[in-house]
């Protein structure tokens, strides 16, 4: 294995890349290839920092639009997280505690993938099955308007449904049910047709359902507003703001994440704090000591240099499967580009791939252990697990199992991580891990940080714009005349 090369921030937080540099792998000669470039990397985010330009980055519309992702973690007054902002959201969180039965969020993209990571780490699967008192008064919560499937989204009705018919029994009605959109425009098909579906149909359950509604998006006003937010004027409902500058891979520190986070009770400060402390430490320009510039050049020079032109995201905790998710997105409306930014054709970005440990070591690792050598697998490791089982001996006559007798279960997971990592380092199968203390809202925000971070330094590494994604508009220019021929012959 070699000596073990690691990046450990004072928080505990880790990035353990000793099986992507060193002999065999990304090396120091790669590195000094590069010249300059990551610090001209460097340079250019710092500057989006101060000043939120990224070089030719222009909006969909064909316009400058400037990049603030970077400020999120920053409440200040006049940021876009504000002191003012931030205790509206937790104002609203605390106002749905023991008065508000269930949530329905309803987003696609942004709008929900950090919005799931948020609820998974915090929540679990089992939040909904959970009292109200265990739940500290806090709603159940359901995502829904991230895919057009109509079996799901009646079943989500009736589920509502039948939890109302409950509470009219008791006579504690009536079933009180707040339904987000999230929607830049108001026009997102997903969301926007699977929202109106749910809202019709809990709206005729009245009076054994309430339903208030509470969109998310541009904040403009007067004739630049969205059509949501005219409807939100002209209903009546409380809005937040999907924020100017910030796309919505980038969107769970802003308003967008954090009103999830308000909803189920997770600590704001906290997540925030674990940002901003992932934020300062990359504003070196010590490669060496900057996690995220760290990780983008190596997985740039993986990718460049050696053909490891796939990720394969593989957190070791069920809750962060989401998380992976959440990073697909990321890496591949960010970087997955077909021209530079001189407009040379190049087919930039690497395919990210969920898996999570130790799951797909049984369904996965045989193609990452024996397939191409085309992969980085990048592992999420939790170090301390907090009270846990041990494997008791309730088999004693049972040889084979005795052998995992008095095991803590986190400690199994340990061994099945390290031995993978290991098996693919002696095949030259390139891996790293990001190493969390603890699964909390402080290392989870250091985490979603450093990723979002990475992306931007590899976008400027890889002279692509990391804020557009051109392709994304190809589908929705064809699918929309299609779907109004289709209402016209319907």
């Amino acid at each position: 294995m070699g000596k073990q090369a690691s990046l450990t921030l004072p928080s505990g937080f880790s990035f353990n890349y000793e099986n992507l540099f060193g002999k065999g792998r990304v090396t120091s000669e790669d590195i000094a290839g590069l010249g300059d470039r990551f610090k001209t990397a460097h340079r250019a985010i710092e500057h989006m920092r101060k000043t939120g330009e990224i070089c030719g980055h222009l909006s969909k519309d064909g316009k400058p639009e400037k990049v603030l992702f970077s400020q999120l973690p920053y409440v200040a007054k006049g940021n876009l997280n504000s002191p003012e902002s931030i205790l509206r959201l937790k104002k609203f969180g605390e106002a749905l505690c023991y008065r508000v039965d269930a949530i329905v969020s309803f987003g696609i993209g942004g709008s929900f993938l950090g919005n799931k990571v948020l609820f998974d780490v915090h929540c679990g699967e089992f939040w909904n099955s959970k009292s109200v008192e265990q739940r500290a008064g806090y709603p159940k919560m359901y995502f829904n308007g991230n895919n057009i499937d109509a079996r799901r989204t009646m079943e989500m009705i009736n589920q509502l449904d039948m939890d109302a018919e409950k509470k009219y029994l008791k006579k504690e009605s009536p079933y009180r049910v707040t339904l987000i959109v999230m929607s830049k425009s108001g026009a997102t098909l997903d969301t926007m047709s699977t929202f109106m579906v749910a809202y019709q149909a809990l709206k005729e359950k009245a009076p054994l359902i309430e339903v208030e509604v509470v969109a998310v998006t541009d904040p403009a006003t007067g004739e630049k507003r969205t059509l949501l937010k005219q409807l939100a004027d002209e209903q009546g409902w409380t809005t937040f703001a999907i924020p100017d500058g910030v796309g919505g891979r980038f969107s769970v520190f802003s308003e967008v994440g954090l009103l999830t986070a308000a909803c189920i009770g997770l600590d704001i400060d906290k997540l925030l704090a674990g940002a901003r402390a992932m934020d300062e430490a990359c504003q070196t320009e010590d490669l060496w000591e900057n996690p995220a510039l760290l990780n983008a050049v190596l997985k740039y020079l993986a990718a460049e240099n050696y053909g490891r032109d796939i990720e394969v995201f593989m957190p070791y905790a069920d809750y962060l499967k989401s998380t992976a998710e959440w990073y697909v997105q990321l890496l591949a409306e960010s970087l997955g580009k077909r021209y530079d930014r001189e407009g040379r054709k190049i087919c930039y970005g690497r395919t990210p791939i969920v898996a999570v440990g130790t799951t797909d070591m049984h369904a996965q690792t045989q193609q990452h252990q024996e397939g191409k050598k085309d992969k980085v697998v990048q592992f999420v490791k939790i170090a301390d697990w907090g009270k846990e089982p041990v494997v008791p001996d309730v088999f004693p006559n049972a040889s084979k199992l005795s052998e995992i007798v008095g095991i803590r279960l986190s400690q199994a997971m340990d061994v099945a991580c390290e031995s993978n990592a290991e098996a693919l380092c002696s095949e030259n199968r390139f891996n790293a891990a990001f190493i969390l203390p603890k699964l909390n809202e402080y290392y989870l925000g250091e985490l979603l940080y450093l990723l979002a971070l990475s992306i931007a330094y590899e976008g400027e590494l890889a002279n692509v714009d990391a804020f557009n994604q051109p392709g994304v508009e190809a589908y929705k220019r064809i699918m929309g005349p299609r779907l109004k021929e289709l209402k016209k012959n319907g």
